[in-house]
């Protein structure tokens, strides 16, 4: 059996774009489930699971930036 070319090689554009489109759909649905305290339903290995996406953490320059706004009388 003859290994698949990978997806980026496609010659369909669609095709081509999909794994990215899945990628950017995936970061926000766990960007949503994070907004409202909901979980994200996967399937792995035929067991259904219910993840809590965690929150990335914020880099430190975006966490001094947050913390040098002057404080309010």
């Amino acid at each position: 059996m003859k290994t698949p070319n990978p997806i980026e090689q496609a010659i369909n554009p669609d095709l081509r774009g999909s794994w990215p489109a899945l990628l950017r759909a995936a970061q926000r649905a766990r960007a949503l489930a994070i907004q409202t305290g909901t979980t994200i339903v996967v399937c792995r290995n035929g067991v259904i699971e219910h993840i809590r996406p965690e929150p990335e953490p914020t880099s430190p320059q975006v966490r001094e930036q947050q913390g040098s706004h002057p404080e309010k009388s």
